[in-house]
């Protein structure tokens, strides 16, 4: 193996070993999809309501993706030129000895943009074949709910597990075949895989987070608001939109967004572990987060086919039977990395480092559970405050989110503060490596995860099934339990989801630093031995005004798409209030027209798609042109911090509404129809774009900024701001993203004037 060069028998036994578990993780995937299949789907009448869903969802992608493929092949082209403008790398040039640097570039370009497209469509896969096997198990959990709720919970996870091991394989495949065939020359194009999947996950995202929003407070305010109808009413017009949503939202666009961090934190990892290998010349470095990658696959594999019901359990137990395979995936990982590191590193510190990610991981998914379940006192308090209205609730719900940022916030700095500690009196790099691994740890159990935050959505689904084709009052509350349970595991999986981008943000700062000084050594510039002692500098103005800057940029960003949100569910308000007026729908002799609401919702789900991510891609462009690397480290300081909060904030508080409705509904203060239950609506409708539109969009748009710096930054460095291309390339970067930013806020002006009746 010509890429691992000095590498010892066992390290390229393992290599080899990682990669079959890979493959071990997508048939795992097959093998689940094939028990599920096998299962029944019910009634004539519940398969009708079923392919209505199957058929939205398939609409919606396929629109999606028209947009999606053109800029795709734009940045394909541009990430093949990059390296034109920048050199090979010493250890690109090593990789390829005996090669001119010309015909080493021309590899490095096709490989750099083949991964890009490997990445996104990687990342693309996760998130529709997640999402169609989550249409295919709601049927069946509907079905099964007929007669046991043990079966149920198990189709249930179990399709929600697919997805997840998906996630888990295509990651450790891209990762670990891109590694075998590059070897220390990976990280240079690892970084177009790692930008493919996450530009990719923005789009879904996004996308699904307005799709699904939109057709979700629309119905509940026309539908449980004004007409007091259960929530999927058949005769309320936006109900198949809302399940639709459900599945493009929380299966598509989360399993895509964990699948990016998934690929980002492998990237940042091999990167900081390249630079230990140019210090300690052993290449454990960068085969070690592999290796923890690989175990991880296996320990998720275990943990997840644990999860199984028992007769007669309900959501208590379900909840319990679903940690008990969380902390079985966590107990075996911690014991395999133990012996990993001291058999193959020959040092604690490596296993510490993973252990503290394994450990933040649960952390959060506690802290999470706190807030947004049930059974403890952040919820009940909310639904409380119903008693005397949707603002005392509201307010509630918004002290909670707070809350719950500040010890996000506190666990996460902790972990970082452990991190530094475990490689204390080591240079800079061991303690950023250090970083990078506790993210690795954390993203050990993404198979866990990632199948917890599906079986979500798909108890959800199973639940409208069950209610729009009237079945027993057993099914109903055996899925209601259920729905109940993925309420919590939603909440907990974009947690930690939040967490993994905070860390993987952190750990490709280090991989910025590292690599701005790399190429600023390459060109013989002394500032790279400045930047190495002092880090960025946050008592200078300029880097001080760009974490600022950095730190606006979240805000605008879920202020354009929470307007994106309030628009289109304006729309299907208007057009399900429009269709309550037919006559004889009210005393169901007469069905709605679903797909009118499902194409309102595609329509607008699409628009915003292009404008967000020039604004993700551009802002840190435009700030390294005009300004300098260190500030450009400072934009993404601001970015992180500000990020991070708000992402909490808005998902925490978006949960914790969500199952004080949920508390209300089941009987609590009057139950369905009572004014507490009004008020629970409404501050559930206020927090859904905050949950599952806004708050997991900054996941993504987080890491899309910092790796477009990674790859921006030695190009900056080759060019003078005084340069006439980069004075171009500047005006064309504050010319699209003002451009995207007026035809967000047009289309919201424009909205306003049709509500008005005035032309425009």
């Amino acid at each position: 193996m010509t890429s691992l060069i000095g590498a010892t028998r066992f390290e390229v036994v393992s290599i080899w070993s990682v990669l079959v578990i890979a493959f071990l993780g997508l048939a795992y995937a097959l093998f689940l999809r094939i028990q599920i299949m096998r299962q029944d789907k019910g009634t004539e009448k519940m398969q009708e309501v079923w392919r209505a869903i199957s058929a939205g969802a398939d609409a919606y992608l396929k629109r999606q993706l028209k947009i999606i493929v053109p800029l795709i092949f734009v940045l394909t082209v541009v990430l093949f030129l990059s390296v034109y403008v920048v050199p090979p790398s010493g250890e690109a040039l090593q990789r390829f000895a005996g090669w001119s640097p010309d015909r080493v570039s021309l590899i490095v370009g096709i490989a750099r943009a083949a991964a890009f497209v490997m990445g996104a469509l990687f990342s693309l896969m996760v998130g529709q074949f997640g999402m169609r096997m989550a249409v295919q198990g709601n049927i069946r959990v509907a079905a099964a709910a007929r007669s046991s709720f043990s079966d149920a919970l198990k189709i249930a996870y179990r399709s929600g597990t697919i997805t997840g091991m998906l996630t888990d394989g295509l990651g450790l495949l891209g990762g670990t075949s891109i590694f075998i065939i590059f070897g220390i020359a990976s990280p240079d194009v690892l970084l177009g895989f790692g930008f493919g999947g996450t530009l990719l996950a923005l789009f879904m995202r996004v996308g699904g987070g307005i799709y699904t929003k939109a057709a979700d407070v629309g119905a509940d305010l026309v539908g449980k608001v004004e007409k007091n109808i259960p929530e999927d009413d058949p005769r309320n017009a936006a109900v198949i939109a809302d399940l639709v949503g459900d599945n493009v939202g929380d299966c598509a666009g989360m399993a895509a967004d964990i699948f990016e961090s998934y690929e980002v934190t492998i990237v940042s990892a091999l990167i900081l572990g390249l630079a230990l290998v140019a210090i300690t010349h052993q290449l454990k470095w960068i085969i070690f987060p592999l290796l923890v990658r690989g175990i991880g696959v296996i320990s998720s594999i275990i943990g997840t086919y644990l999860v199984k019901g028992k007769k007669g359990d309900r959501s208590g137990d379900a909840f319990s039977s679903i940690n008990r395979g969380f902390y079985a995936s966590a107990g075996i990982s911690l014991v395999a990395f133990f012996f990993l590191a001291m058999f193959y590193m020959h040092e604690w510190r490596a296993f510490l480092s993973v252990g503290v990610g394994i450990f933040l991981a649960i952390a959060i998914d506690e802290i999470t559970k706190y807030f947004t379940h049930t059974h403890y006192a952040p919820v009940k308090e909310i639904a409380h405050a119903s008693k005397t209205g949707a603002a005392t609730l509201i307010l509630r719900g918004l002290s909670i989110g707070f809350e719950s940022s500040a010890w996000q916030f506190l666990v996460i700095a902790i972990t970082i503060w452990a991190a530094i500690m475990i490689y204390w009196g080591q240079p800079a790099v061991f303690v950023l490596y250090g970083v990078a691994m506790t993210g690795i740890g954390m993203l050990t159990l993404t198979g866990n995860n990632v199948a917890m935050d599906s079986f979500g959505p798909i108890a959800d689904n199973a639940n409208g099934i069950g209610e729009m084709a009237h079945l027993e009052p057993q099914a109903r509350q055996i899925m209601a339990d259920l729905d109940a349970v993925g309420n919590t595991t939603k909440a907990i999986t974009k947690g930690v989801a939040i967490g993994s981008a905070v860390i993987a943000a952190v750990a490709l700062f280090g991989s910025f630093l590292t690599d701005v000084t790399r190429t600023q050594a390459q060109m013989g510039l002394v500032e790279h031995l400045r930047l190495l002692s002092t880090g960025i500098r946050v008592s200078e103005p300029i880097v001080f005004m760009d974490m600022l800057l950095g730190s606006a940029l979240p805000c605008l960003f879920s202020s354009l798409i929470i307007n994106s949100v309030a628009r289109a569910a304006a729309l299907i308000v208007d057009e399900v209030r429009r269709q309550f007026h037919i006559p004889g729908l009210m005393e169901g002799k007469v069905k709605p027209d679903y797909g009118k609401a499902v194409e309102i919702c595609t329509v607008a789900a699409q628009k915003e798609l292009i404008g967000l991510a020039l604004i993700a891609v551009l802002s840190p462009i435009l700030i390294g042109m005009i300004l300098s690397v260190e500030a450009l480290g400072g934009f993404l300081a601001g970015v992180i911090i500000a990020g991070q909060l708000l992402a909490v904030f808005m998902a925490t508080a978006g949960g914790a509404w969500d199952n004080a409705k949920k508390t209300i509904e089941d009987g609590l203060y009057g139950g369905k129809g009572s004014d507490a239950h009004k008020a629970s609506v409404v501050g559930d409708t206020v927090g859904d774009p905050l949950k599952d539109t806004a708050g997991p969009a900054l996941n993504p748009m987080i890491k899309v900024i910092n790796l477009v710096a990674l790859l921006a930054a030695p190009i900056i460095i080759h060019y003078h701001r005084s340069d006439p291309r980069i004075v171009v390339a500047a005006l064309l970067c504050i010319l699209f993203i003002f451009g995207a930013i007026v035809y967000s806020k047009q289309g919201a002006l424009s909205f306003s004037k049709a509500k008005e009746g005035k032309s425009f």
